[in-house]
């Protein structure tokens, strides 16, 4: 008999790549009295997932859409379509929507505020990054369509600037 198996248990080495295989782990070590054993798997890692930007990354795509003349309508508040003309201002990330910097500060913009670009008009909250969105024109804000603390889904329209 090898005196590698007088020296480490053979029923731990095999609890051991049982674990490596149920977990589908790639490599597994255990230290025990100065005795380090590794097994490690004959089966190739999985690739990473391709396509998903690190943390932290906002994709760079503009705020602001064209001018648009868009119909927007509420069931709530009207069943009639109103029309609105203007530039449509769409978030550019999924996030959570909030109006000012503070609960206890003025909103960054309401309706009826002139803007110029690159003032802030809200904060777009993703993955706990505070993300200011600007204007990327100059106008009067005539709609804002979302509340404070909404969710917002990718190029959601969440106000309008004429």
């Amino acid at each position: 008999m090898s005196k590698i198996f007088e020296i480490i248990d053979t029923e731990a080495i095999e609890q051991l790549a049982d674990i490596l295989n149920k977990k589908d782990l790639g490599e597994i070590s255990i230290e025990y009295e100065g005795k380090i054993v590794s097994v490690k798997s004959k089966k190739p890692l999985p690739p990473a997932p391709a396509g998903i930007p690190p943390i932290g990354v906002v994709p760079q795509m503009p705020a602001v859409s064209p001018a648009v003349s868009q119909s927007i309508t509420n069931p709530i508040d009207s069943p009639v379509p109103e029309t609105i003309s203007g530039v449509a201002v769409k978030a550019p990330i999924v996030g959570t929507y909030y109006s000012k910097p503070r609960p206890d500060a003025s909103p960054f913009v309401t309706i009826g505020s002139k803007v110029k670009k690159g003032d802030v008009l809200y904060i777009l909250e993703t993955m706990k990054v505070m993300n200011e969105i600007c204007a990327e024109s100059d106008g009067i804000v005539s709609k804002i369509l979302v509340n404070d603390g909404d969710a917002l889904e990718f190029g959601q329209t969440v106000m309008i600037i004429s």
